[in-house]
């Protein structure tokens, strides 16, 4: 997404493009899979004066706008990447914290068996599945296959 899209998405919201939220939105951007403080030390590259407050508020703000979205990738804080690749679920290696995107329709049966066993709707823009990435599996010569653990 161009900076010129954030421009207009913000004016027609009612807000402008700040140079903090501009600085924020890029290094949302540029780091995919973020954590307000990965997003702060990006930020300071340009702009030394921002504090951590600056970033949770700005990411507040453009998450309620629609422009940046939050998983949760484990038990730390959440990660931030661009609401305009919403539509992904994320797999997460324990060994190396690689986090590979998945488009959701692969959890389809998933989704649709909850919905109706259970009545429950997923939401898939939170949706991890923790396992071993393809290379850490290999390092050890065992892949997770069927026995291998995953969580939601």
């Amino acid at each position: 997404m161009a900076s010129t899209d954030w421009k207009s998405d913000l004016r027609q919201r009612g807000y402008r493009l700040t140079p903090q939220r501009e600085l924020v939105l890029e290094a949302v951007d540029a780091l995919e899979h973020a954590t307000p403080d990965g997003i702060l030390c990006e930020v300071r590259k340009t702009a030394s004066g921002i504090n951590i407050s600056t970033v949770y508020r700005t990411l507040e703000l453009l998450e309620e706008l629609g422009l940046v979205n939050h998983a949760h990738l484990g038990h730390g804080a959440p990660t931030y990447h661009l609401a305009d690749r919403y539509n992904h679920m994320h797999l997460v290696c324990r060994d190396c914290d690689a986090v590979t995107e998945a488009d959701v329709e692969l959890a389809a049966p998933l989704r649709d068996t909850l919905r109706e066993r259970f009545g429950f709707e997923t939401d898939m823009k939170h949706f991890a599945i923790f396992g071993r990435c393809k290379d850490c599996a290999g390092k050890s010569g065992t892949g997770t296959g069927a026995g291998g653990r995953a969580e939601a």
